[in-house]
């Protein structure tokens, strides 16, 4: 954790101007379109990356669809997953979070600045009103991050975790291609006592069209996308995962 409060306290001159900046952006979508707010979410990006000595690298950005929109389901390490993402994917990505996670410094306006979705975990009732309203933005061409494993546990590192089957609602009710996501090492970038500078990887897997899941119940769709990042996560680590696929 010593590196994420590094990053803020070596950033503090830059914090003030930065928030304000950000809402700012986020305040007025009249004024800055989504390129322009994702841009600067990149920007803010790239200056935690830098203070933070934090490298990473890129495989797959070939099998991101050309067109459309689509839902990203990467494993889920810790704080800097969403921002390793943003770094490698080039057109404009929104994210769903807890809701209880959303509020922090910068976090916030980080969310607000590329209209992430806050979701109320415990609250059945909130978190489909969001999926409808995601679903139809993403129909229209949207993309979005969402981590079927929940919230993270930093302690697994590169071991895959259950993914939970009603996050695939939203892929479902979208009808949209889903891309598998590998994230390996990301943990090491504010969920760990790693000293100097790290490197993390991100691998965006072949994306799963509507057509193929489409007659799939959730969890079947759960196991199959945990299925494709744990083997590509062996592939990339050279270790067997240790947990059993979903039940």
């Amino acid at each position: 954790m010593w590196r994420f409060y590094y990053v803020i306290f070596i950033n503090l001159f830059r914090i003030p101007y930065m928030i304000r900046k950000m809402r700012h952006y986020a305040d007025h979508p009249e004024k800055y379109s989504e390129e322009k707010r994702y841009a600067l979410a990149r920007h803010v990006a790239r200056i935690i990356k830098r203070t933070g000595v934090i490298l990473t690298s890129v495989t797959g950005k070939e099998n991101l669809p050309r067109e459309g929109g689509y839902i990203l389901y990467p494993n889920h390490q810790g704080k800097y997953d969403v921002l390793g993402i943003m770094h490698t994917h080039d057109r404009p990505l929104s994210f769903i979070i807890d809701d209880k996670a959303s509020h922090g410094v910068l976090i916030s306006e980080f969310t607000d600045l590329v209209q992430g979705g806050r979701i109320q975990l415990e609250d059945l009732k909130q978190t489909l009103e969001l999926f409808k309203e995601r679903s139809a933005r993403i129909a229209a061409g949207e993309r979005c991050i969402i981590f079927p494993e929940g919230v993270y546990a930093p302690h697994k590192k590169n071991t895959i975790t259950e993914f939970k089957p009603g996050s695939f609602k939203l892929a479902k009710m979208a009808k949209v291609p889903i891309v598998p996501v590998v994230l390996r090492d990301s943990y090491k970038a504010f969920n760990s006592c790693y000293l100097g500078p790290v490197r993390t990887y991100v691998r965006y897997l072949k994306p799963i069209p509507y057509e193929e899941y489409a007659g799939m119940r959730t969890n079947e769709i759960a196991e199959m996308v945990r299925k494709r990042i744990t083997d590509a996560m062996e592939e990339m680590t050279g270790k067997k995962q240790a947990l059993p696929a979903n039940p």
